[in-house]
């Protein structure tokens, strides 16, 4: 199986685990066909909620945790181009706008992505998230020539709001390289993967449609984001 063969890729989300879930596949499949691609991870996701039961972190540690778990991620995945961009964790809703469209025009203008892909506005429900899919949305907006825009929405309204998703890849080919991103982030997805391999067992269908399909929406201009 392939995907649209694409110059070059700019992956943009806040969260270490934000690209395993979601993304993974594509990113291993635009590898595997050779097209680079650029991870942009804007925090190290300090503020994880899971610290662990007996405790494994503290607040001081698990930066360096989760840092490891990223690189381990990308590695899995394939990515050799990843930029961890230094904000804080449940911070960047505080960013300054100019500041965090400014990051990503830079990261566009030095990556000439002929595609983005990072969380769809209004439909991502962390704030961290919204925060950066505003700056991407925005910086991609004043651009004469746009590269595509793909965004990963899962708020409660999508489906009645957006409708179906306009793009699935069916990354079955690279279901491993999926997993393994998703074991490399295991500080906060232990539970996560001990739910889903209970319902691979079972063998119940969503599981496996979660593991081999990702879905995304083309970006839909004309809102308050594309100025």
């Amino acid at each position: 199986m392939t995907i649209p063969k694409e110059r070059h890729v700019l992956v943009v989300f806040p969260h270490p685990d934000d690209e395993a879930f979601g993304v993974s596949g594509t990113m291993s499949m635009h590898i595997e066909q050779g097209t680079p691609v650029t991870y942009a991870c804007l925090t190290l996701g300090e503020m994880g909620r899971n610290l662990g039961n007996p405790p494994f972190a503290t607040r001081e540690s698990l930066p360096e945790i989760r840092r490891a778990e990223l690189l381990a991620s990308a590695e899995a995945i394939g990515v050799t181009d990843l930029r961890m961009m230094g904000l804080r964790d449940k911070t960047v809703e505080f960013e300054d706008d100019e500041k965090m469209t400014k990051m990503m025009e830079d990261l566009i203008a030095e990556t000439n992505p002929s595609l983005v892909i990072t969380f769809y506005p209004e439909y991502a429900v962390h704030p961290d998230h919204e925060a950066t899919a505003r700056a991407v949305v925005r910086a991609v907006g004043r651009m004469e020539n746009r590269p595509k825009l793909h965004c990963v929405a899962f708020a409660n309204n999508t489906l009645e709001m957006l409708g179906e998703p306009d793009i699935i890849h069916n990354i079955v080919t690279v279901r491993d390289k999926k997993i393994a991103s998703m074991r490399a982030h295991i500080s906060q997805t232990a539970w996560m993967l001990q739910e889903m391999e209970h319902k691979l067992e079972q063998g119940e269908p969503e599981a496996e449609n979660w593991l081999t399909l990702e879905r995304f929406y083309s970006y839909r201009w004309g809102n308050e984001f594309s100025s």
